[in-house]
């Protein structure tokens, strides 16, 4: 599942790359307006996730989706991987909409994988807390449970303070609610064999 993802988006970037404008018009998030731009579709709130603003910002989410949805997959297979991952895109979605409608000043169309990834980095905090995970710059170890609470503060600060634009901070957080509620009800779900 993880590799089929990263393929898609992989796939996707290749058709933007090829010029074609309409990818964006009509597959972006878009926030619900009614001056006449870009419109809004349902199906944005998930088809954003496989555009991308640059070839850095696909590296640097499908290497994230490598690192923690390839463990994530091991562990809840492929199924529960995928629907993981979009349950993070959807509620990311869901999230950065609602954040438009509120602040419609702020509202930008939003594409990118980085609510699904975010969603498989808190799985991943949530089932392996103590396994070490090392930044990029700097690079300090830590435990992963501690590296995704601390990216989730980081970019709740930033989203509130608007002083790092062009980023959908509250698509990040919505990616690892949307998450958490899926993990939630599985372990409430589970079978009694299961949870002893």
């Amino acid at each position: 599942m993880t590799l089929t993802l990263i393929a898609l988006n992989a796939f996707v970037f290749l058709l933007e790359a090829a010029g074609d404008s309409r990818l964006v018009e009509q597959f972006a998030l878009w926030p619900p307006r009614t001056d006449g731009g870009a419109a809004f579709h349902v199906w944005q709130l998930v088809t954003y996730s496989t555009l991308h603003a640059s070839l850095t910002h696909l590296v640097f989410n499908m290497w994230g989706l490598y690192l923690f949805g390839r463990p994530i997959e091991r562990t809840l297979g492929a199924a529960r991987t995928g629907a993981l991952y979009g349950a993070s895109v959807l509620a990311g979605g869901l999230t950065q909409t609602a954040i438009a409608w509120l602040a419609p000043a702020r509202a930008h169309p939003t594409v990118g994988a980085s609510a699904g990834v975010f969603g498989v980095l808190l799985a991943y905090a949530l089932l392996f807390p103590k396994q070490r995970v090392v930044l990029l710059f700097p690079p300090i170890p830590m435990p992963a449970w501690m590296f995704a609470t601390g990216y989730a503060a980081l970019e709740l600060v930033l989203g509130l303070s608007g002083s790092a634009p062009g980023i959908a901070h509250f698509a990040h957080l919505g990616g690892m609610a949307g998450a958490l509620a899926l993990i939630v009800h599985w372990s409430r779900h589970a079978p009694r064999d299961q949870l002893d």
